[in-house]
């Protein structure tokens, strides 16, 4: 008697993500395996299988985001968020009509405000005091380098024109040399000391209220970019750790622990000890993020060459090493022989190139290894780093959402790399043809997570039409990769590099994490890969979103 399948999808088409790119029509699914994958699976049809039919939708593996900040995703849902507010005014708009619902709180909390909405990236206090009055606010933007706060928020923190700029970061002065009411990088801190914590009950609706986020897009398992205190939240382990325990965490996920740039190799003893008291069930604390530069638009992303001043004259300034480069090479030798992945973020040239030379480092003391360090962000990458991610086994984590054209790649980037450096800005088609392993993320909450949306800048090198905000063609069209190259990046690529080697293609045997597309984004044009939306979502043979 033939053994029944428990899910049968049927009608293909199912794009794989295996190397040879091999398409199936079914797929089988009994328990949380996958029981077999082919044309006709119909023999496995008994009286208890779930069918669906794709009728043209394509199933795929679930993707996998590399890197991604979930907790503090899910907790901005419920805040102040500026994230689809359009420029300054509409801003103000957005924080002017949270502080009228929500008069109870201490703080005004939130963010997600684009520096391209504001003159030279840097909103001033003054503008918020119009909206906020005396309750201090602390608003991060996107890309979580920056902070906007308003007087209130600075008499708090006791910051004046006599505060110095911390080592690692930047208060943003008016001509007096008093705060404007922007901080950058190491300087938000200053404010951050006195935000009251989210209650473990809040991080844990921050979690399930990001993760429920994910799973509706088709994700399936991710790497938490920032395990440990960062920012204005505490640490997510804590909260991670109990959902994986009472079954609550459905998603796949990796904690990258977080590397504290004020310490040494002192605080080593301490990873290891936190890595086994947080890993188990879902999650496991296995990787290291160390977080080596800060970001080009504010010049703190790490340059081999000062920036310029925007009329093409170079400048003093080229970035901040957040963690200095001996140093850097010591810790990861020491990582890797403890067995750590290491998780690196570096925007900048100097940076990636600093990043790359301390696995160098590590491989010349231990040889290679298979914990499959990764680099994200990889904005700029000198072309004679480009090979050395095949060469040293390193994975380019893309954020490919930034690939593109937008006002600040114009306005607040281009400007101040010059034109030699804005030309090696988000090299995936180089990185794909010297060999690198390749694979996706988002780093949600700076921009959104939608696997889609990344895959379809990351094709045309260009946002969606109806997105598109100024007037320009695609960004580097030489970078751009194929629809399958992204597909199996955001799929295998993104599973390989979190170690969840049973999931990312589908082939019997392997975990049926799964995601449901409405059509098949490789029968309709390039410039319509965004309006794919995904239907429905399974982990281990579970539906965890969708409707039957």
């Amino acid at each position: 008697m033939t053994d029944h399948a428990d899910l049968l999808f049927r009608g293909g088409p199912v794009f794989r993500a295996d190397p040879a790119r091999t398409r199936a029509s079914a797929v089988a699914v009994r328990g949380e395996r996958i029981l077999a994958v082919g044309a006709d699976l119909d023999e496995l049809v008994g009286p208890r299988t779930e069918v669906v039919e794709l009728a043209g939708r394509m199933l795929l593996p679930g993707f996998q985001d590399s890197h991604v900040h979930p907790v503090q995703g899910g907790l901005e849902l419920g805040r102040c968020w500026l994230g689809e507010a359009a420029g300054a005014a509409g801003c103000l708009d957005v924080i002017r009509a949270y502080r009228e619902e929500h008069p109870e709180v201490d703080w005004l909390l939130g963010g997600g405000w684009s520096m391209s909405d504001f003159p030279g990236g840097t909103p001033t206090a003054a503008m918020l005091d119009t909206v906020t009055g005396d309750l201090p606010a602390f608003l991060p933007n996107r890309d979580g380098h920056g902070a906007w706060v308003n007087s209130a928020a600075l008499r708090r923190a006791g910051i004046t024109r006599d505060t110095p700029d911390p080592a690692d970061g930047r208060i943003e002065r008016l001509p007096d040399g008093s705060p404007s009411g922007t901080l950058h990088e190491g300087a938000m801190r200053l404010v951050e000391d006195h935000v009251p914590d989210p209650t473990p009950e809040e991080m844990r609706q921050g979690l399930l209220t990001g993760q429920a986020y994910l799973h509706g897009l088709g994700i399936t398992g991710w790497q938490d970019a920032i395990i440990g205190p960062f920012s204005s939240l505490p640490d997510p382990g804590p909260t991670y750790a109990a959902a994986a325990a009472d079954g609550s965490l459905t998603g796949r996920v990796v904690g990258a622990l977080w590397w504290d740039r004020e310490r040494g190799l002192e605080q080593i003893p301490e990873l290891v000890e936190r890595r086994a008291a947080l890993t188990g069930g879902r999650f496991r604390a296995t990787s290291i993020k160390i977080m080596q530069d800060g970001v080009a638009e504010n010049f703190t992303a790490a340059m081999l060459t000062p920036y310029l001043d925007g009329h093409a004259h170079p400048t003093g300034n080229a970035g901040i090493s957040f963690v200095e480069p001996t140093l850097l090479k010591e810790a990861v030798t020491r990582l890797v022989e403890l067995d750590f992945q290491v998780h690196f973020h570096a925007i900048g040239d100097r940076a990636v190139r600093e990043c790359l030379d301390a696995v160098e480092a590590a491989r010349a003391v231990h040889g290679p290894d298979d914990l499959r360090h990764h680099i994200a962000h990889i904005q700029v990458i000198h072309p004679d780093d480009v090979p050395r991610f095949r060469q040293l086994q390193v994975a380019a984590n893309m954020q490919a959402l930034w690939a593109c054209m937008e006002p600040q790649m114009a306005e607040l980037t281009i400007p101040f790399l010059g034109d030699e450096r804005a030309a090696w800005q988000y090299p995936f088609g180089d990185l794909l043809r010297t060999g690198a392993t390749l694979v996706m993320g988002s780093d949600w909450s700076v921009s959104t997570p939608d696997p889609l949306a990344a895959i379809h800048v990351a094709v045309n090198r260009a946002a969606p039409p109806e997105e598109v905000e100024m007037e320009a063609g695609p960004f580097l069209p030489d970078q751009a990769l194929d629809l399958g190259t992204c597909l199996a990046a955001y799929t295998a690529g993104s599973a390989w590099v979190n170690h969840h080697d049973e999931t990312g293609t589908i082939a019997p045997g392997m975990l049926a994490d799964l995601a449901l597309l409405d059509r098949d984004p490789f029968a309709h044009p390039a410039e319509e890969i965004a309006h794919t939306r995904p239907v429905a979502t399974w982990v281990g043979g579970e539906r965890v979103w969708g409707e039957p």
